[in-house]
């Protein structure tokens, strides 16, 4: 069954530094799904912490918390249906040089850490991840 769902995508430091947010957008847009809030903003410390909070045990931990604060991220809840594996599959894989060509982290990414997007990985994480970012959100359903 096919469901509409919610996710977070969020445009990386170096994708904002490429100059290809409106590629982004666009791609969303072009694929059919809805853009419901976005926002650019300075990453704190602490958040970045609680949205990688799963990885906190991992070696790569405090690389991908200096990666996301140092710079400007772009936030933004999208929506439609079965929107979080729609959306995986259009970012490719995590390790760019893994990414298909014509996936936002083949076409843009440079490595495992500068691979330019973020995207929920479930409904439950994209609930949790929303909620981190939109607090605002937390009365609708997702």
């Amino acid at each position: 069954m096919i469901t509409k769902q919610k996710t977070l995508v969020i445009i990386k430091p170096d994708g904002i530094q490429k100059n290809i947010i409106g590629e982004i957008i666009s791609r969303i847009e072009k694929k059919g799904l809805k853009i419901l809030n976005m926002k650019m903003m300075k990453l704190s410390r602490e958040l970045a912490e609680k949205l990688y909070e799963e990885h906190r045990n991992k070696p790569f931990f405090k690389s991908l918390v200096n990666f996301i604060t140092y710079a400007p991220i772009i936030v933004i809840i999208v929506e439609g249906e079965d929107v979080i594996s729609i959306f995986r599959s259009m970012m490719g894989s995590t390790d760019p040089k893994n990414a298909a060509p014509g996936t936002i982290r083949g076409d843009y990414g440079t490595d495992i850490e500068r691979n330019i997007i973020h995207g929920s990985d479930s409904i439950e994480s994209a609930k949790r991840e929303v909620d981190l970012f939109f607090p605002e959100e937390q009365e609708r359903v997702i």
